[in-house]
């Protein structure tokens, strides 16, 4: 899952993708969009949390190259970050008659709000990356990365390098969210199963970079032994690293993202590894399942679909293309 990430895109990234309604016309609009009537545009509404974090960045980038290849025209809005801005979003797309939605929600409040309220107008929702919770309404499918393999996965295999014994520290996401939730668990399992690895700290760095650089040097200073460092994201691994780095310690440092910045730490020494998410390939699939959707072909749509994570550290940075993740514009979210 993605999470509130503060790594933000280049310039030129957040010129094309950020924005707050915009619409791709494809071609082919003489055939059926919503609910399948003769002569309506072919129509996908689109409402993203923000285009800040680079995954909704590669996933909104996968929707309209998608769109695009099939002839359909998706109308895309950015929240921003904002709750209430997405709900009222939402609802603006659904008077706009659009045939399905793919919604990544900003929290749960306008997930539960977006959700009845495509309900309500009988237009599906493809969630991604964020799922409503349990009686918010109803989903023709949800579309993310299984967080907690990625992170007992990545956990694990940090263990292995270090010995199986040492002392580590973990920084959390946003309490609450639900990558942080399920990044824990995921990490916490791994420690059950290595009795050497004892948890020396837990800070809260919010996905930030700066955050998890301070924190780090804190808990540096309180746990000069410390060993190795699970940053539930990319941007807090290079945090933590870099705060190791300049008090001249030498920590072991993992992330989730797979971010175009974090393939170049991993190889350059900075960071050891990461889980590459698939937001690119996930925004194409959305697409997919929505106009399935809208032709009444979605019944075979599973309920859930949970992606894989590729591990990414020294030996499989070189074999493995940021592009194939985060999409063909990829460097230049650096």
């Amino acid at each position: 899952m993605a999470h509130r990430s503060s790594a933000l895109s280049a310039a030129g990234a957040v010129v094309v993708l950020g924005l707050a309604a915009t619409s791709l016309a494809g071609c082919g609009e003489d055939s059926a969009g919503g609910g399948g009537s003769s002569g309506s545009k072919k129509t996908i509404g689109v409402s993203v949390a923000d285009q800040k974090s680079l995954f909704y960045v590669a996933e909104v980038a996968g929707i309209k190259d998608e769109a695009e290849k099939q002839g359909y025209e998706v109308k895309i809005t950015s929240a921003n970050n904002d709750s209430s801005a997405q709900v009222k979003q939402v609802n603006d797309l659904l008077t706009q008659q659009v045939g399905a939605l793919i919604f990544t929600s900003q929290d749960s409040t306008a997930a539960a709000a977006g959700v009845k309220a495509a309900n309500q107008a009988d237009v599906p929702v493809v969630a991604v990356d964020q799922r409503p919770e349990s009686g918010q309404g109803e989903l023709a499918t949800y579309i993310a990365t299984d967080s907690v393999k990625a992170a007992y996965d990545l956990c694990t295999w940090m263990f292995e390098q270090i010995g199986g014994q040492g002392e580590i520290a973990i920084l959390h996401g946003v309490l609450g969210s639900t990558a942080e939730i399920q990044r824990t668990e995921g990490c916490e399992k791994a420690i059950a199963e290595n009795p050497g690895i004892e948890v020396v700290a837990e800070e809260t760095a919010n996905w930030d970079e700066t955050e998890a650089y301070k924190a780090t040097q804190n808990i540096l200073t309180a746990h000069p032994d410390l060993t190795a460092v699970f940053g539930e994201s990319d941007a807090m691994s290079m945090g933590a690293s870099k705060a190791a780095q300049a008090s001249n310690k030498d920590i072991f440092s993992v992330g989730i993202d797979g971010f175009p910045t974090m393939f170049d730490a991993v190889a350059s020494g900075l960071t050891q590894a990461t889980m590459a998410q698939q937001p690119y390939m996930m925004g194409q699939l959305a697409v997919r399942n929505a106009i399935a959707l809208m032709n009444g072909e979605g019944d075979d749509i599973p309920a859930e679909q949970l992606q894989s994570t590729v591990l990414i550290n020294a030996e499989t940075v070189k074999e493995n293309k940021v592009e194939d993740f985060y999409g063909p514009d990829a460097q230049s979210f650096k």
